[in-house]
């Protein structure tokens, strides 16, 4: 329903014709979308499209269901790398800038993240909504020295351990059960992964 076609190839609705209108809709869809996760909402694409004064033949047209909808509203879709252009070679200076941006993100981002976590638990979930490891591969880009330095090393597997300790889910114990402020959560996740990465290094 959202798409239409060009020489047999299929077209995202808002990229035929009246582009900035229809970026302009998508957008609303998007911002409506995202104030309802914040108020711990599961919205779907009617609930949506009312929160946003638009009608729900126009928002399916966008969003043909709800996994898309709640996909594009997530944050920071698009970046590979949490890195400045500017960033050091040293890879505790540099795991140290990622892991402060990516806490940056998840406390920005905190409620919409909660529902993204919660609806991925639901029984029956496809893959988990929102959750596509993005993370993991802000990490290992902090890592990448590291290939040079100790090529013995799995930054893999390490990327993945530090990320195991890090981001909503650790956020949510930290905060929820260990009783930390969101500021003592942040500083411990950025303790945790350097933590790692010093024993990974002495290995």
């Amino acid at each position: 329903m959202g798409l239409q076609y060009h020489d047999g190839m299929p077209v995202p609705y808002e990229q035929t014709g009246r582009h900035q209108q229809k970026a302009r809709t998508r957008q609303a869809l998007v911002d409506a979308t995202r104030r309802l996760l914040a108020q711990g909402a599961d919205p779907t694409v009617e609930d949506v499209a009312a929160e946003a004064g638009i009608s729900r033949t126009t928002a399916y047209r966008y969003f043909p269901n709800q996994r898309s909808l709640l996909t594009a509203a997530h944050p920071e879709i698009e970046r590979h790398s949490l890195l400045p252009e500017d960033a050091p070679d040293d890879p505790a200076a540099r795991l140290d800038l990622v892991m402060r941006a990516f806490a940056r993100l998840t406390l920005e981002w905190e409620p919409q993240l909660r529902t993204s976590l919660r609806l991925s638990l639901d029984p029956g979930a496809e893959q988990p909504v929102l959750r596509q490891g993005r993370a993991i591969g802000w990490i290992e880009d902090a890592l990448t020295p590291l290939r040079t330095t100790h090529p013995n090393l799995d930054i893999h597997r390490l990327a993945v351990a530090i990320r195991s300790a890090t981001g909503i889910e650790a956020l949510i114990w930290l905060t929820d059960i260990a009783g930390m402020t969101r500021q003592e959560a942040a500083d411990t996740m950025c303790w945790s992964a350097h933590a790692m990465l010093t024993a990974a290094i002495r290995e």
